[in-house]
């Protein structure tokens, strides 16, 4: 088995809070890998450590063979991956065909290049008559396949996309999962996290849940369900009750009418 990430022990504290507590994760290559959790489970920070945006307080990271507590490895492991952060980190006063060949000359792509895959890019994902206008024009939508095209031109071996489906229309969602979809069946592996339980179930092959910080189950996707839904399993592993649900006092009242009395 051939490993596109792995973590030993993998630990990050902010001052006494133990935000990743000794995560050991197998992401195989060539795999679709759905990183799960309820919000402040340790999913971004996670992520931050991987791609080298954050320090570990302990453990290790191997990300394409690569050690990323190692400088010189980590920068060579930084130019096979592409990355869509929580924040999508778009420089605001670019435009999108100015920003694509910034994140083109950092990779040290060739000039004709750079200018190829961007003209397919900007057409595939719909952005082609928008590219005059700077990205702070952008919508929500917009900025989000701007983040997943710049992830993408360098061509890179592993994708780390941090909630890609979030605020996006159903349109732009299904281009985005048949971009994703393409890129995996070439056997390039993606790392996901995703609050869409019916996304992560659809296009995903493995599955990884942490709560609280600590990894509660990872996977295949059929052995982690066990004929049951992704969303139960989900919870269950989570430690939420299914059968609990809550509601608001006022809504009760069957009689009652809309208005402040």
């Amino acid at each position: 088995m051939t490993l596109a990430i792995e973590t030993r022990q993998l630990t990050r504290f902010f001052d006494n809070l133990c935000a990743v507590d000794h995560v050991d994760l197998q992401v195989e290559r060539g795999t679709f890998y759905g990183f799960l959790g309820p919000n402040g489970a340790g999913k971004s920070t996670t992520i931050k450590m991987l791609t080298g945006l954050l320090a570990a307080s302990d453990g290790q990271i191997l990300v394409l063979g690569k050690n990323m507590l190692d400088p010189k490895q980590a920068l060579e492991a930084k130019r096979m991956i592409g990355v869509v952060p929580e924040d999508l980190a778009l420089f605001d006063n670019l435009t999108a065909r100015e920003h694509l060949t910034f994140i083109g000359r950092m990779y040290l792509l060739p000039h004709d290049t750079i200018r190829k895959r961007i003209d397919e890019l900007l057409s595939l994902l719909g952005l082609q008559n928008e590219e005059k206008k700077l990205t702070l024009e952008y919508s929500h939508g917009m900025k989000k396949k701007l983040a997943l095209a710049a992830a993408l031109l360098p061509n890179p071996d592993l994708l780390f996309l941090d909630e890609p489906f979030e605020g996006v229309d159903a349109i732009t969602s299904r281009v985005i999962r048949e971009m994703l979809a393409g890129y995996v069946e070439r056997g390039s592996t993606v790392f996901l996290t995703s609050h869409v339980l019916d996304v992560v179930e659809r296009m995903c092959t493995h599955v990884g849940i942490i709560a609280k910080g600590k990894l509660v189950e990872q996977g295949s996707l059929d052995e982690l369900r066990q004929g049951s839904s992704l969303e139960a399993r989900f919870l269950e592993k989570v430690g939420a009750d299914p059968e609990v649900t809550q509601k608001l006092s006022w809504l009760e009242d069957a009689g009652a009418g809309s208005g402040a009395g």
